[in-house]
């Protein structure tokens, strides 16, 4: 498949996970990185990665994980991501949704420090 062709199927894609946030990725949007002084950016796409939440300013990457990112293969996908976004000189922070569901004020304090 030719780059232009996989480039617009990946920004496609990203702009329907936009609009088919996870319950979590719309808690924390709304309730929280929406309100940022800093511009936060929704399924920021990476090459041939999605990044759910990404502020440039502070070339920081969000994640919100569910379940499937804790099973051998959502793992080592997430492994190889990172490696590719930290190449770029970009910061990841992962949260797994049961963070976000469980202790959301930790999650944002968290993010907070990083901006810091």
């Amino acid at each position: 498949m030719s780059t232009e062709k996989t480039d617009t199927i990946i920004l496609h894609h990203a702009r329907e996970m936009r609009h088919a946030m996870t319950r979590q990725e719309r808690h924390l949007w709304f309730d929280f990185l929406q309100s940022l002084p800093q511009t936060v950016r929704r399924q920021k796409v990476f090459g041939s990665y999605i990044a759910d939440f990404y502020i440039a300013s502070h070339k920081l990457v969000i994640e919100l994980d569910g379940s499937q990112h804790f099973e051998d293969a959502g793992k080592d996908y997430d492994e190889r991501r990172d490696a590719y976004l930290k190449s770029l000189g970009l910061t990841v922070l992962r949260y797994a949704n049961s963070d976000v569901d469980r202790n959301f004020r930790g999650v944002c304090e968290d993010i907070l420090q990083h901006l810091k």
